[in-house]
């Protein structure tokens, strides 16, 4: 099973540090290396970005920074599990590595087979 990972740091905004982002990038390649971690990416500051939003038709656009940090998205990977409770473990201790913060577990739909073109 594949779980999206959607990663708000306990601190929006504020750079990781040398020894955070050390910590990160040795969890990022024992990650790769197991086969649990199949993608990861940091987000830039929302200063950077932008919302769009659809509603009633009409399509309205907002420049970042946002006000609401605690729902900031910092960054967010694809992980590889054998059912809910690994995905939560992992996610476990990607925190630990982290330094904090909280994420949201989604598991993904997986295609049959025959519908991918894998037949």
């Amino acid at each position: 099973m594949r779980f999206l990972c959607l990663y708000k740091p306990g601190k929006p905004e504020q750079p990781a540090t040398q020894e955070e982002m050390a910590r990160m990038g040795k969890l990022v390649e024992e990650g790769f290396k197991a086969g649990w971690l199949l993608s990861t990416e940091g987000c830039l500051p929302t200063a950077a970005g932008a919302r769009v939003r659809l509603s009633e038709g009409k399509f309205t656009f907002t420049d970042g920074p946002f006000a609401e940090t605690r729902e900031v998205v910092g960054g967010f990977a694809i992980i590889q599990a054998g059912s809910k409770q690994e995905a939560i473990e992992r996610t476990k201790y990607f925190l630990q590595h982290a330094g904090g913060g909280e994420v949201d577990l989604r598991q993904l739909h997986e295609m049959p087979a025959s519908a991918s073109g894998n037949a």
